[in-house]
């Protein structure tokens, strides 16, 4: 059929466009006729088309060239139909029908592979019946670079996605260990703490720390040698170092000098007071004075130059007398006037003096020995020069508080006399514990301002009212053996208090509601043996979290799974020390964040308010070989950091079937903690007065 069909095709005779007739006429060999005779090479031999009958090819072969493609292309097909003559004739047992269709396929298989080369050969192809390979490579090649265009694409977009990730990661999850560092300065003096501030003084708004140090001579007749260093923050570098005569007793930071642009830190040792410049060390002016008690108290102008001025306790030259209040010049050191002496009946320690102002903004000087009275700022002035304060708010006296006194001969105001002694004396505002050196006005605004909480006897707090010295609530505790740390465990709004009292070998950590009096919160511990002030850090939700020193806790030795001695050994003298962490949204539970076997002596917070973090600095004494004295150890650890690495320790008795709240909720909590200095005038800030039987023991 096929051959049949390949002989009518050659037949003369033109080819209608209904009837598929060929006519010779329209074969001639003309160079402008190129569509037809490339009609002529694709039409179909049967008579209809295999794509489009009717397409217009877009090749433009010519001549004599176009002829002897069609004479080729006549041979390959009468070779083709020899070999399908023979192939017929291999195969007897099939049907002529089936014959032929066959043939038919295998002609039209040859036909199209015979226009494909032809279409190449030509380099171009028809838009409709002429769709051979040329279109089909044309869509692989697209293919082909859409692939690449995809690849490069992911090669550039996956590693700038990782690299975003990790920047990420860096930022937010893990916290900056900035600042935090060790260093050696010096050999410790026992449990005595050494002066310690903190100030920012390099420009990195990172509050730097000032240290007194006491080092040992190597000649055959060691003596001591005092200083003062200031180290940076950042990285514990010593910015300056100061030779002292004595040993400095207060480092006092912050107080304002109009002629000085560079902070002024006050030195103050026994028998002088320093002044010098922050940033370099240098020194600015300094006073002498005889057996200084106390810090420096920072005061309202007295001269009228603009600048605060200082009062300092010292002891009288007359014996007989008790104290003495001496005032200096802010400016330039100087003595104003002569120390005022006081014949104070009761003896004990030293309290005060702390400047107090109250409603009708009037100015007084709290102190005492054992108990606490309240004197007239103005009369302690006409008592130094003879003169009345050239500033008016310094003239002012409370009619209130003037009330209060026994007698109109006296010039002492009763805060609080009793049987038993008063041990601190401290208002009780946000961050008081680890900013009470500070001369600056924002740091002393609220703590001239605020009610007052009495501990007296050994176990019992109340609150003062500082308009009429009153009691407003009463808490019974144990032997109190710290300084309190005035925080916010509720949300009330008011400041309550972080306690530790010790007895019989065991430390109780407690929480005392500030409003009312209640218990918020207990845990006790094994003794530490440490008398160390706990700290109150804020955070940036508002409320605060509790940093205190304690060895195991007495109900969870059970769940910490680091020891370092038996527990029989670590309850009698217990030598690894654990600072906890305490938030009140999980009462229950305890951050260790470090452990040493180090003796701390004295610590402070300093707060980033970049990283939103806060920087624990602690002074301590390490154990040396006993032929060498005890090394004193300076530490920087950013809280955040040591979040992330700290263990939980649950308090309590748990069952297996109920620990909650898990370990990844808590290590979210936590990991999330921020902290920021909060300044705000409280409904009821607190002055504080601790009272206490227990003297000089660690743990009975």
């Amino acid at each position: 059929m096929a051959s049949a069909l390949s002989r009518a095709l050659k037949l003369p005779g033109k080819k209608g466009p209904d009837l598929g007739e060929y006519d010779p006429l329209t074969q001639a060999d003309s160079e402008d006729e190129s569509e037809e005779d490339d009609l002529v090479l694709n039409y179909p031999r049967n008579g209809l088309g295999r794509d489009s009958c009717h397409s217009t090819g877009s090749s433009k072969l010519r001549g004599s060239r176009h002829g002897r493609l069609v004479g080729a292309e006549d041979e390959a097909q009468e070779d083709e139909e020899e070999e399908e003559d023979e192939w017929r004739e291999r195969l007897p047992n099939k049907s002529r029908l089936g014959r032929d269709d066959m043939k038919s396929m295998q002609y039209w298989s040859h036909r199209d592979s015979g226009r494909d080369r032809v279409g190449e050969e030509r380099g171009g192809l028809g838009p409709h019946g002429g769709s051979g390979l040329g279109i089909h490579s044309i869509d692989a090649e697209e293919k082909r670079m859409r692939m690449k265009n995809a690849v490069r694409s992911a090669f550039f977009l996956v590693p700038l996605l990782c690299t975003t990730l990790l920047v990420l990661l860096c930022a937010f999850l893990i916290p900056c260990r900035k600042g935090e560092w060790e260093k050696a300065l010096g050999h410790a003096g026992g449990v005595t703490p050494p002066a310690l501030a903190l100030w920012d003084v390099d420009g990195d708004s990172v509050e730097d720390v000032f240290l007194g140090v006491t080092e040992w001579t190597n000649d055959t007749h060691p003596t001591q040698v005092y200083s003062v260093v200031a180290l940076s923050a950042a990285g514990g570098q010593l910015l300056w170092r100061k030779a002292m005569q004595e040993s400095v007793m207060y480092i006092q930071c912050g107080l304002q000098i109009n002629t000085q642009t560079s902070p002024v830190v006050l030195l103050i040792s026994k028998s002088s007071v320093i002044a010098v410049n922050g940033t370099t060390g240098k020194n600015l002016w300094s006073v002498l004075l005889q057996n200084i008690e106390s810090q420096a108290v920072l005061l309202p102008d007295l001269q009228g130059d603009s600048i605060p001025d200082l009062l300092i306790a010292t002891l009288p030259a007359d014996e007989t007398l008790d104290l003495s209040l001496t005032l200096i010049s802010g400016l330039n050191g100087e003595k104003l006037g002569h120390p005022v002496p006081f014949n104070l009946t009761a003896h004990g320690k030293l309290i005060g003096p702390l400047l107090h102002e109250t409603q009708q903004g009037a100015f007084y000087i709290l102190f005492g020995l054992g108990d606490v009275e309240a004197v007239s700022l103005c009369d302690v002035y006409f008592h130094a020069t003879g003169e009345m304060p050239k500033s008016q708010s310094a003239r002012r006296k409370d009619t209130v508080w003037e009330g209060l006194k026994k007698t109109n001969s006296t010039s002492f105001i009763h805060i609080y006399r009793g049987a038993e002694r008063v041990e601190f004396l401290l208002p009780v505002v946000a961050g008081f514990g680890n900013n009470h050196n500070r001369l600056d006005t924002v740091s002393n605004l609220n703590s001239t301002k605020s009610d007052w909480v009495l501990v007296h006897g050994c176990c019992k707090l109340s609150v003062l009212r500082q308009k009429d010295v009153r009691k407003e609530w009463t808490f019974s505790s144990g032997p109190i053996h710290s300084q309190p740390a005035p925080g916010h465990f509720n949300e009330d709004g008011v400041l309550d208090l972080f306690i530790q009292h010790s007895a019989n070998g065991i430390m109780q950590a407690q929480v005392v509601d500030g409003a009312y009096g209640h218990l918020l919160w207990k845990a006790e511990f094994t003794c530490p043996h440490l008398v160390l002030e706990s700290s109150a850090v804020s955070t940036s939700t508002g409320r605060s979290v509790f940093l205190f020193w304690a060895s195991e806790p007495i109900k969870a030795q059970k769940n910490v799974i680091k020891t370092t001695v038996t527990p029989g050994v670590a309850a009698a003298e217990p030598l690894i020390r654990k600072l906890f962490l305490l938030h009140p949204a999980y009462p229950t539970i305890l951050l260790e964040l470090t452990s040493t076997t180090d003796t701390t002596v004295t610590s402070a917070v300093s707060y980033q308010e970049g990283d939103k973090d806060a920087t624990y600095i602690t002074v301590s004494s390490r154990p040396t070989p006993e032929s060498e004295p005890g090394a004193r150890i300076v530490k920087s650890m950013s809280l955040r950091a040591a979040i992330t690495k700290a263990q939980i320790v649950r308090l309590g008795n748990e069952t297996k079937e109920l620990i909650k709240p898990g370990a990844f909720e808590l290590n979210s909590f936590f990991r999330r903690l921020s902290f920021k200095h909060q300044v705000r005038s409280m409904r009821c800030s607190q002055l504080f007065l601790l009272r206490l039987t227990f003297h000089g023991v660690y743990c009975d």
